[in-house]
């Protein structure tokens, strides 16, 4: 019997295609053409002149581009600080690479997110276009000659915005999918709660002592018991997967094990993982991520009923020492 096919709707996709339009405007080529049509020309041109190597503006020339195409200069930031994102793109750096101590731009973050330029950052500008310069004159140096276009540049920047969107779409995930089991931790020990918000959980257990359920940037969700004012126990440390991309799971797994090794290192009784794919090979991620004591899958969770979801709830309600509803 033939299989049949079933292809869904590219979310994905269609999400992207207004992601990417919301870039175009603000980062890319058009937004670069509009801040030039703020600027005075001898302005560009004497910094450029001053900044950029005469040999790779001629290389630039001979194509009929002009030089701020490729290379930043301070008046066009100065003008419009976003376009520190147009050029690190072009570069081919992501934000996570690019806005780092060991690049020396790490507080020019501002620029591109925010469009924020500080005074101290304008004190700088020199020295930020100069190192970009120095990076852009090899990109160009290293492209061939017949490659050199206004379009294989938007072509280049293109690349680096394509894992941009998706690492963002995974983040966005994950967020949901850690909120996601936060509320059902919550529904299981509700009953026990004293205090509660977005971001935390405080319960008294059988023993009278407070727990803490709360949300962590690594691990994702914590649970711990206070002793006394000044000691606790940690108890329990949650990792939330919650792509669903299934050629990337073993590695999310991967990043759960450096997290659950760093929570055994403090303590904690019980490493989870929760991960957002259904046809998981557990054997596999078990010698992935020998740190983690237990697996669930979000989905068994999210549907609060069977042998799986049961296994979470009876543990977080035993470890918790807290009694049943």
């Amino acid at each position: 019997m033939t299989a049949e096919i079933n292809i869904p709707a590219p979310d994905l996709q269609i999400a992207f295609s207004f992601d990417l339009a919301q870039i175009r405007r603000v980062y890319l080529q058009d937004a670069l053409s509009n801040t030039i049509n703020d600027l005075d020309l001898t302005t560009l041109d004497l910094q450029l002149k001053e900044y950029v190597p005469q040999d790779s503006l001629k290389i630039l020339a001979k194509r009929g581009l002009r030089g701020e195409l490729v290379f930043p200069i301070p008046c066009i930031l100065e003008t419009n600080p976003f376009m520190l994102g147009y050029y690190r793109l072009l570069l081919g750096f992501s934000k996570k690479e690019f806005y780092t101590t060991k690049f020396g731009v790490s507080g020019f973050k501002a620029m591109e997110e925010k469009g924020n330029l500080s005074e101290k950052n304008k004190e700088r500008l020199p020295d930020l276009c100069k190192g970009m310069i120095s990076s852009a004159c090899a990109l160009l140096d290293g492209i061939l000659f017949d490659k050199v276009s206004k379009e294989h540049f938007d072509e280049l920047t293109l690349l680096t915005v394509g894992p941009q969107l998706r690492g963002g779409t995974n983040v966005k995930k994950g967020v949901a999918g850690t909120k996601k089991v936060f509320e059902i931790i919550y529904k299981i020990v509700k009953h026990a709660a004293t205090e509660a918000t977005g971001s935390e959980i405080k319960i008294t257990n059988a023993a009278g002592r407070i727990v803490i359920i709360r949300f962590a940037p690594d691990p994702d969700i914590v649970i711990f018991e206070k002793m006394s004012t000044k000691t606790h126990r940690n108890v329990i440390a949650i990792e939330v997967k919650g792509g669903t991309d299934f050629s990337n799971i073993h590695n999310r797994v991967g990043e759960a094990e450096k997290s659950h090794q760093k929570a055994k290192a403090n303590g904690y009784v019980e490493c989870w993982t929760v991960v957002n794919v259904d046809n998981i090979d557990m054997d596999m991620a078990k010698k992935e991520s020998p740190s983690t004591n237990r697996f669930y899958r979000l989905s068994a969770l999210k549907s609060e009923e069977g042998k799986e979801y049961e296994d979470f709830k009876n543990r977080v309600i035993g470890l918790t020492g807290i009694t049943t509803d």
